[in-house]
């Protein structure tokens, strides 16, 4: 499906300027681009622009502190402060930032992704400036619409060709408000694991686990309907509290779904599908930030799977791990 053209800027009030872009990448990877510092310094700003980025802490209260650099070597530093970070729908924050020697540019902006069909994107940037005459002044004077325009356009070349859009990687990330101890517990004791794992309604009538290098982890994952779901995993690595990684095997999946997973695989072999997990914790003074990263097999697996609702099981078993960490020990 080709992509949209940028949608023209259709400010709601004379204090706003709003863009939005359909990008050909799933939700949480593009949400990965737009945090991730990593990548933003690759596609943030109009193009013949240039980035340093010295702090990018996506949380409420967290800086974002960078400064741009102009095709004519002028530098343009940046001061943010995120206000709301809700993954991977909405992002809200203070910008505020300056030219070498000119004046100050202050406004609120909010990012929303949007989830499309066929595992595409639609993020819209809005910023809302102090009054009309500073919006028009930035208009005017920086070219902001245009500057914004040619900023998603690179971030669309970026998602192209980079490892964010073009591996075999789903990565989901989520901040619980939650040390990072209880986190990794909730991880690591089976009792509770059953509590959240899976999307909603599901239940896990079997979950064993020895978390060690080479342990085996076991779960059985049941639907609504009856249908069980297994799955065993090798832990590779196990580093309390700060990481996991491991293999998952799902081969024991109905055959139903391996046939929608991987319908070109050889019918006349058993059903095979393994995957490489690593599951990382992140402390942020009281608060968490988890972040899953599954490696499957091919990008033809992966977006098979993203298209059966991947995405959406993963957000909601998070939302049920949340849940879980707010209930008393």
């Amino acid at each position: 499906m080709p992509l949209e053209k940028n949608a023209p800027a259709e400010p709601s009030a004379d204090r706003e300027i709003v863009i939005s872009r359909n990008f050909d990448a799933p939700r949480e990877l593009v949400w990965q681009a737009m945090t991730d510092p990593r990548h933003v310094i690759h596609w943030w700003g109009p193009r013949g622009f240039t980035t340093t980025i010295e702090i990018m802490d996506v949380r409420p209260g967290g800086l974002w502190r960078h400064t741009m650099r102009g095709p004519d070597g002028t530098n343009y530093p940046n001061r943010s402060v995120f206000t709301e970070v809700i993954p991977p729908e909405r992002i809200s924050f203070s910008q505020g930032g300056e030219r070498e020697g000119g004046p100050s540019v202050n406004f609120e902006a909010t990012w929303t992704f949007d989830a499309l069909a066929e595992g595409q994107t639609k993020v819209t940037i809005r910023m809302v400036f102090p009054t009309a005459a500073a919006r028009d002044f930035v208009v005017q004077e920086f070219g902001a619409i245009e500057g914004a325009q040619q900023t998603l356009e690179r971030l669309g070349e970026q998602l192209a060709k980079s490892t964010v859009a073009a591996d075999r990687s789903v990565v989901i990330s989520r901040t619980f408000d939650a040390p990072r101890e209880l986190v990794w517990r909730a991880w690591t004791d089976p009792k509770q694991m059953v509590q959240w794992w899976g999307p909603r309604d599901f239940t896990n009538p079997v979950c064993e686990m020895d978390v060690q290098p080479g342990g085996i982890w076991r779960i059985v994952m049941r639907s609504p309907d009856g249908v069980d779901y297994p799955i065993k995993s090798v832990y590779v690595k196990v580093e309390p509290p700060k990481r996991l990684v491991l293999v998952m095997d799902c081969s024991e999946h109905p055959l139903e779904w391996h046939n929608l997973v991987n319908p070109d695989r050889d019918q006349s072999r058993p059903p095979r599908l393994e995957c490489v997990q690593t599951v990382t914790f992140e402390d942020l003074g009281g608060q968490t930030k988890l972040t899953i990263r599954t490696e499957l097999e091919t990008a033809a697996i992966r977006d098979a799977m993203v298209k059966l609702g991947m995405h959406e099981g993963w957000n909601q078993s998070l939302d049920r791990l949340a849940e879980t960490l707010l209930q008393p020990a």
